[in-house]
């Protein structure tokens, strides 16, 4: 019926039975918001956008559960600097 609260046990009966169905593998409900989170970040989405859209009450509980998909942060975060530096240099 439209309007009314979707069963949580049904919802996960759902998926499933689509997963199966599409021949993809087993995975909980959940790995779908890790997998949105994770998609955004290495996008290059702000962490702070990302906590925002997963609920978390600061950026923090963000970081320390997604930076590990970001190994490379610090390292663009100076060639991005860099570039900057060396773009303004030449005008």
């Amino acid at each position: 019926m439209l309007g009314t609260l979707v069963n949580p046990r049904n919802l996960v009966r759902s998926f499933k039975r689509i997963l199966k169905s599409a021949g993809l593998p087993k995975l909980r409900f959940h790995d779908l918001r890790h997998t949105h989170a994770t998609l955004m970040l290495r996008q290059g989405e702000h962490p702070k956008i990302v906590s925002e859209r997963l609920g978390h009450s600061n950026i923090r509980i963000t970081m320390d559960t997604y930076s590990h998909v970001l190994p490379n942060m610090q390292q663009e975060a100076v060639e991005r600097f860099e570039k900057m530096f060396l773009e303004d240099e030449e005008k």
